[in-house]
C-alpha cells in the first residue's frame, strides 16, 4: 500500500485506528486452543468485527514466532486473510515489553534451541 493510498484509506474511514493481532494461545477461548486452526480463527473474528473501522493492522510477530512452524503460518494466513485493503504491520522489533520479551524467550530460548540441541 503506498502512503497516498493509506491516506485515501484513512479519509475514507475517517479513522487512524490500527487493530493490534498479538494473539497468545494461552488466552484466546479454550475451544479454540484444542484447534490447530484456532489463532486464525480468532484472528478472523477480530478481523471480521473491525474491518471497516479501522485502516491497519499490527502483527505482533513474538506470539507466532513462539508457536513455531504453525506460528509462522498461521501468521501467513493471518496477513492473507486481510488482505491488500489494510495498511499492514509487522511489529517485529527485539527487547519488547513483557509479555512479548516472554514469547520472544519461548521462541528462540525453549523452542528452537531444545530443537537445535542435542
Amino acid at each position: 500500500m503506498t502512503r497516498a493510498e493509506l491516506i485515501q484509506l484513512i479519509k475514507s474511514r475517517k479513522s487512524y485506528l490500527c487493530v493490534g493481532l498479538d494473539t497468545d494461545i494461552a488466552k484466546i477461548p479454550e475451544h479454540l486452543r484444542a484447534n490447530p486452526d484456532g489463532v486464525v480463527e480468532f484472528n478472523k473474528t477480530i478481523i471480521d468485527a473491525t474491518r471497516d473501522l479501522c485502516v491497519s493492522y499490527k502483527i505482533n510477530t513474538a506470539f507466532y514466532e513462539s508457536q513455531g512452524v504453525a506460528g509462522w503460518q498461521a501468521m501467513e494466513q493471518t496477513v492473507t486473510y486481510i488482505g491488500d485493503d489494510h495498511f499492514k504491520i509487522a511489529d517485529a522489533k527485539r527487547g519488547d515489553i513483557g509479555n512479548t520479551s516472554d514469547q520472544y524467550a519461548k521462541a528462540f530460548l525453549k523452542r528452537y534451541l531444545l530443537i537445535l540441541l542435542p
